[in-house]
């Protein structure tokens, strides 16, 4: 790779500084998606096959990720997170936490970012622990009550149900009208 300086913010986005690069991550980090098809199909940017297998490439040359054959299936492979990736977990999260402060996000989209902002290094923390263990299998600590991902994935599925909730009251209200 030819850098363009030395600087560590440049030699950063010259490896993560894409949107594709970041969002393939994101699905992994959040979405726990560990397979080329989940993460073509599954994300709502829509990011296209040939860019997707160039940023896979890319991530797992800059050992970010890795890729196993998936024993479930021959022709599948599995996408695992390297401490290297784990390590862009508190980036992401001060990136969702920007975005959901400054930027006009959906409840929904949003909650994960606000959960973990308030949540706070110890949160992190822990979330990078559960990472490690899906990924690298390394034993996590032990901690009371539910894990971080139950609580993201629960506070996203309490935005979801509110905006159900809100569009099924606006659709009477309006229906009434």
């Amino acid at each position: 790779m030819n850098e363009r300086s030395d600087c560590p913010i440049n030699l950063t986005l010259e490896v993560i500084g894409d949107k594709w690069t970041l969002l393939i991550i994101r699905d992994i980090i959040f979405g726990n998606r560990r397979h080329f098809r989940e993460l073509l199909t599954k994300s709502n940017e829509g990011i296209s096959s040939n860019i997707l297998a160039d940023r896979l490439k890319t991530l797992m040359s800059e050992g970010i990720l890795t890729r196993e054959d998936d024993p479930t299936h021959k022709q599948k492979g599995i996408y695992s997170l390297t401490e290297k990736g784990i390590a862009l977990l508190p980036i992401l999260a001060e990136m969702g936490a920007w975005g959901y402060k400054y930027l006009p996000v959906s409840e929904e989209l949003g909650v994960r970012a606000q959960v973990l902002r308030d949540g706070g290094p110890k949160m992190r923390a822990d979330f990078m622990d559960e990472l490690r263990a899906r990924h690298l299998g390394i034993k996590p600590r032990k901690t009371r009550g539910p894990s971080v991902s139950e609580r993201l994935q629960a506070a996203y599925e309490d935005a979801m149900a509110r905006k159900t909730k809100d569009k099924t009251k606006n659709s009477r209200a309006t229906k009434r009208a």
